[in-house]
């Protein structure tokens, strides 16, 4: 079963995200993503750098924040 995206925090740029995963077997992960501005698909995972096995939606809301402090909420 697909992740499913809880939040999604942008930077000010809007070059750079971080999703906050329900990763639907009871833990919660994050995940990196990025656009480019001249490319019309949009937001991309960036691969390789998706993080989770955090037992609490808040534990890995406090991991997304330490990691990407530009997406920070």
């Amino acid at each position: 079963m697909k992740p499913l995206v809880l939040a999604s925090w942008e930077d000010p740029n809007g070059i750079t995200c971080v999703d906050i995963l329900d990763l639907r077997d009871g833990t919660f992960g994050f995940s990196p993503c990025r656009r480019d501005p001249e490319d019309a698909h949009g937001w991309r995972r960036m691969r390789g750098e998706d993080f989770g096995c955090f037992s609490s939606r808040q534990a890995a809301e406090a991991a997304a924040r330490s990691a990407m402090p530009e997406c920070a909420q």
